[in-house]
């Protein structure tokens, strides 16, 4: 094997040291044998200069180890301060000068990650300081410890926010920003009438850092885009108002022309086939402005006690479909005219989906603070573009739908706290899932 002296010259060193003291202390031996007789004597002389003389050359030879042992407590305490600007240097090819080696890689990638790390927040702080969306983050209810920009400039002329809390500051904002922030959780809210209105939604979130609760408080001004949106939606409104009543009154006016015809020719005969399409089609176009009139004037929900067994057998009576599961012990808060009407539109929904009678189903269940409510079948379900658009207004694959069932349901659940989604069950089908607040 071969044997490599620089890289364990440290064991070779301390090795030669004892060697040498060993040798000495021989020799001193032997020449003190002769000049006293007691094994004694000889052995303590040999001791009281061997010690010292032991020591002080360890010593010298440690002297540079003890100081780059030194030196590695100081780096590690500066990495601790997050300091990473200190190396070493050892000159030695030796196992110290291996520890150095990866001491000093250890040091140059902490300070690289530092670096990437600071890079990161320079970016994320000047990202969230000049994004539009006024943001600020509260410690458990408390002080505000974080904001940017905007919001600064909403809540406090410019000013910083730090150190303040939410409530002082709302003391002297637009009322309807106040009750926003009373009411908790998310929603829109408008400040200012007429022309100068400005819609805002409120988002909080929570989450733990460092082992104590922060809440997250967006607040962004939907102006611009609602008044963009509502532009589009009034003219689909009045594209699909103009495309019904023409396919209503067009027929009309052609058969009030044929009966014309029919009476001045004194040919009575068709007359009642006349008269009585122009009532289906005038009862069919008296049918879709109430429902426009149903989805517009939709009230806020009434919250009361529910039964779930009267509340299924009311619906039941009115719908067919299959309850899966038992119900759950515990009453439930909700409007319940309103929540009918929507399972109703689910239910109905499932009905014409060419799914079995008997694979329509409804299952109830109470999960923590909430209650699940899922209406199933085994239709053809959706395509991704119909699972997006499903629940717009107006938006409807059937020849002689409204596009308002599913708007109306999800308006209906959204009112009461809760959450609307449709997805496709495997094997065919869909599975439409309404979460309430319990």
């Amino acid at each position: 094997m071969k044997w490599n002296v620089f890289k364990y010259s440290l064991s070779l060193r301390l090795s030669a040291c004892v060697v040498f003291l060993l040798v000495v202390s021989v020799a001193l031996s032997l020449l003190l044998r002769h000049e006293f007789k007691s094994d004694w004597m000889v052995a303590i002389i040999v001791v009281a200069v061997m010690t010292p003389t032991s020591v002080i050359l360890l010593h010298r030879q440690l002297r540079s180890y003890f100081s780059l042992f030194r030196a590695l407590a100081g780096t590690v305490s500066s990495y601790r301060d997050s300091d990473y600007s200190f190396s070493i240097r050892w000159q030695s090819d030796d196992e110290i000068g291996e520890l150095v080696k990866a001491h000093n890689d250890l040091g140059d990638t902490l300070r690289d990650q530092r670096l990437n790390l600071v890079q990161r927040e320079l970016l994320l702080d000047t990202m969230v300081q000049n994004t539009p969306v006024s943001m600020f983050l509260r410690v458990d209810s408390g002080p505000i410890v974080y904001s940017n920009i905007a919001a600064r400039r909403l809540l406090n002329e410019g000013r910083k926010l730090e150190g303040y809390t939410v409530d002082s500051l709302l003391t002297v904002l637009p009322m309807p920003l106040q009750e926003a922030f009373q009411r908790g959780g998310d929603g829109l809210f408008s400040i200012g009438e007429g022309d100068s209105e400005e819609v805002y939604h409120l988002a909080r979130r929570t989450f733990r850092l460092n082992g104590r609760a922060h809440e997250l408080i967006l607040l962004r001004q939907l102006t611009t885009e609602l008044r963009r949106q509502e532009v589009q939606t009034w003219k689909k409104v009045i594209r699909i108002l103009s495309h019904e009543l023409n396919n209503s009154l067009a027929p009309i006016a052609s058969l009030a022309h044929s009966g014309a015809e029919l009476v001045r020719r004194e040919q009575y005969q068709r007359l009642e086939e006349i008269f009585s399409t122009v009532e289906e089609r005038a009862r069919h176009l008296e049918g879709f402005i109430r429902d426009y009139a149903h989805f517009a004037k939709l009230p806020a929900p009434r919250l009361e006690a529910v039964q779930w067994p009267s509340f299924i057998s009311r619906l039941n009576s009115q719908m067919s479909f299959v309850l899966e599961g038992g119900l759950p012990e515990k009453t439930a808060q909700f409007d319940a005219p309103q929540i009918e009407q929507a399972l109703i539109n689910l239910l109905k929904n499932a009905a014409e989906s060419d799914s079995d009678p008997r694979e329509v189903k409804l299952t109830i269940r109470h999960i923590a603070e909430f209650i699940r409510i899922d209406v199933l079948d085994r239709g053809k379900g959706m395509t991704d573009a119909v699972l997006t658009n499903a629940l717009v207004p107006f938006y409807s694959t059937k020849r002689s739908g409204t596009g308002l069932g599913l708007a109306l349901t999800r308006e209906i659940i959204e009112a009461h706290g809760g959450r609307i989604a449709l997805s496709n069950r495997e094997g065919g089908g869909l599975i439409v899932s309404i979460t309430l607040p319990a």
